[in-house]
């Protein structure tokens, strides 16, 4: 099966490394998968460098540049799956009359409904196949007025690691200049206010008062990271908190960490929990949007039933109080990542989505 993927976003985010995975999962599994994407994007330069086939539009006018190279490309090309992985993908494709030419795919993976214009559901409905990362949002797509025959649920994948050894988690915790015994929490996500980080600010103030050693360490960036700082200022955390920034290996935070906290206040899935669970390292997350598609409390996580800093900082601090328990969790939420949501099984869930796009096709 031959199959272009198109994303337009400029930065790395969870949906990047879920469009990389599959395109090396499709790649193992025979088939010609190629990207169309930003050129200088990280997900650009990381699929150049595994040896994918890369066809890159400027960042100018990235709008038009993307239809216009998306037009060139069909025209010197055959595929089987035009697959959009944003909005303004699907907006190219549809403008270029990919679906005529190919099984339109395209990929939700946000916790909004689409827009009711006219507009907006015209771009879907050209889709044959539409795939949700999680029950959560399949429902608003559906609830959006796209018929639910069209929609699909893959679930997110992630790479097993092997486990790591106490030497490597101390020398990731010296990486980030973290004592062997201090208790650190671990938050990896774009800083936006739908993200939660504020939440677990304000819970990391009763986890201080508590464990005077511990360290929170935020890794990501975004508009929110100057309002973040100031709050933890005025909470008293600035000895407490670490704001890591963006980092292209998360490798050195998740082998740091006691515990990983998921204070989402609406999220579609969250790939950056499925990693901390694939790290068996126990998690702590708000019950929203599709969290409760990934983790049952006291199996393989925990969930705070409302965005409660009071509630979450509970919850933290019984894991730091019962390494046994945080043991426990952590080893099951490994197990639940190696059942439902590895890499493969992304790759081979999507493959599927894409024979029942091209049948749909077929039938007109």
């Amino acid at each position: 099966m031959k199959i272009l993927h198109l994303d337009t976003r400029p930065d790395w985010r969870g949906g990047q490394h879920q469009i990389l995975l599959t395109v090396r999962g499709l790649h193992h599994l025979g088939h010609d998968a190629q990207l169309l994407t930003r050129a200088n994007s990280l997900l650009a330069q990381r699929a150049v460098a595994e040896k994918f086939s890369v066809h890159r539009f400027s960042s100018r006018s990235p709008r038009l540049q993307v239809l216009l190279c998306l037009k060139e490309i069909l025209h010197q090309q055959k595929f089987d799956i035009i697959h959009a992985h944003d909005p303004h993908a699907l907006t190219a494709a549809w403008l270029a009359r990919a679906h005529r030419r190919a099984a339109l795919v395209v990929s939700r993976r946000v916790a909004y409904p689409l827009s009711r214009s006219w507009l907006g559901l015209a771009r879907y409905r050209t889709a044959h196949r539409i795939i949700a990362v999680s029950k959560f949002v399949a429902a608003s797509i559906v609830e959006s007025g796209i018929s639910s025959a069209r929609v699909a649920i893959v679930y997110d994948g992630v790479e097993i690691p092997p486990p790591f050894t106490p030497e490597e988690r101390i020398a990731a915790r010296r990486s980030w200049n973290i004592s062997e015994s201090a208790p650190l929490i671990g938050c990896v996500g774009y800083l936006l206010p739908e993200k939660g980080q504020e939440l677990l600010l304000r819970a990391m103030k009763d986890v201080a008062a508590q464990f005077p050693e511990s360290k929170l360490i935020l890794a990501g960036d975004g508009p929110m990271r100057s309002q973040l700082r100031a709050l933890a200022k005025t909470l008293a955390l600035e000895n407490h908190v670490i704001f890591a920034g963006f980092i292209a290996d998360t490798e050195s935070v998740y082998r740091a960490l006691d515990v990983f906290a998921f204070p989402s206040l609406a999220e579609p899935l969250g790939s950056s929990l499925l990693a901390a669970m694939a790290h068996s390292l126990p998690v702590v997350a708000i019950a929203s949007g599709g969290v409760p598609e990934i983790i049952e409390t006291g199996r393989n996580g925990i969930l705070a039933g409302a965005p409660d800093s009071a509630q979450l900082a509970r919850v933290i601090c019984e894991l730091l109080r019962n390494p046994e328990m945080a043991a426990r969790l952590g080893a099951s939420a490994r197990g639940t990542i190696s059942t439902r949501f590895t890499a493969s099984l992304l790759a081979e869930n999507t493959l599927c989505e894409y024979e029942c796009a091209l049948a749909l096709k077929r039938r007109g």
